[in-house]
């Protein structure tokens, strides 16, 4: 063997294993769906088993309260976000593919939606615990039960976000941002200090010492990053469109998401003047966006162009209402956040359905 041919060698022994590991695979019809499906269960199975053991060892099977204070309802919440945290970063590993996204943004996007994940389970879980104690009030969890349900949560949680880690596209993270929105808003709401914040603005949330103000701020940081994920995963192909156009829109988007991210990290009580522009600049170039949508990418369908215009007009009609007086700063921010959010969702999951 001469010395040109020795670095060979590792190459050919690595594309034999790899031939061989798929001839396998393919001989015994294991597809690769089923191998996710397969890694999946088996992620959920050892997140059960560890969460149950843990409740074994911390409160030694005592009975249990369904919710507060070492309650079998906070631990299941708060193991179920981290396990459905780790899961998601998991199933992002298994189906890593070379090139693509910047390796920096790559692993900012991962962080952000595996925190999304964990934020909605803790949410989730925390919010049905609550339904149960309103309807078995005072009622204690035994030992063995209490291993069951939060070995049960975890699992679930674990096993929901490995596959969402393995399957993410374009259009399950348009159904992700919405509802990681309203369950940070919803966690910030029900643990706010101050009970009737709603009479001054949304914004309120955010401006106490409270861990509300913690929930709402970082929520809307993530939320805001997220935007530009979804920015940057739908303008990502437009074969028959301007790619000027396609540009702009994508600078818009992210521009969204970044102004978002800063009305959560300035508070509006030690930021006033940039957490105000944030917001209005938000709002505005989001109106830009969908005003101009149709002559930057042409070729939508017209009833979403239609919708867009329609969801600018009522932007406008709310600032009118406020301005008079008619409509409170709180109802304002929750409509244009809303219409924002969905208008985003439904344009990602239109352009994916496109390619």
């Amino acid at each position: 063997m001469t010395e040109t041919a020795r670095p060979d060698v590792p190459s050919r022994v690595i594309d034999a294993v790899r031939r061989s590991s798929g001839e396998f695979l393919v001989a015994t019809g294991v597809s690769g769906d089923r191998r996710r499906e397969t890694l999946a269960l088996g992620v959920g199975a050892t997140a059960l088993v560890a969460s149950a053991l843990v409740v074994l060892v911390i409160f030694r099977l005592r009975p249990l309260p369904i919710t507060g204070d070492e309650s079998i309802g906070l631990y299941s919440a708060v193991a179920s976000a981290i396990v459905a945290a780790v899961a998601f970063v998991a199933g992002r590993w298994v189906v890593r593919a070379p090139g693509g996204t910047h390796p920096v943004l790559n692993v900012l996007d991962i962080a952000a939606l595996a925190f999304a994940h964990g934020v909605i389970s803790l949410v989730s879980w925390s919010l049905l615990s609550g339904v149960v104690e309103s309807g078995l009030t005072g009622a204690p969890v035994f030992g063995f039960p209490s291993m069951l349900i939060a070995g049960t949560t975890a699992g679930l949680s674990a096993y929901i976000a490995f596959t969402s880690g393995t399957r993410m596209s374009a259009s399950s993270l348009a159904v992700l941002l919405p509802l990681f929105l309203i369950e940070g808003l919803f966690a910030s709401m029900l643990t706010a200090g101050d009970r009737e914040w709603w009479k001054r603005n949304l914004s309120a949330l955010g401006e106490t010492d409270d861990p509300s103000a913690v929930a709402f701020n970082v929520t809307l940081v993530v939320g805001g990053f997220i935007v530009t994920t979804l920015a940057r995963y739908a303008t990502r192909r437009f074969p028959t469109a301007p790619a000027r156009g396609v540009a702009r829109v994508r600078l818009g988007l992210i521009v969204v998401g970044i102004s978002l991210m800063l009305v959560g990290a300035l508070p509006a009580d030690a930021f006033y003047v940039p957490h105000t522009l944030s917001a209005a600049a938000m709002a505005i170039v989001f109106g830009v966006v969908v005003v101009f949508l149709p002559r930057l990418i042409p070729g939508l369908p017209r009833l979403f162009t239609a919708l867009g215009w329609l969801f600018v007009v009522i932007l406008v009609v709310q600032f009118i209402l406020f301005a008079t007086g008619y409509y409170t700063l709180t109802a304002v921010e929750l409509v244009v956040g809303i219409l924002v959010v969905v208008w985003i969702s439904l344009f990602v999951r239109i352009t994916a359905a496109r390619r």
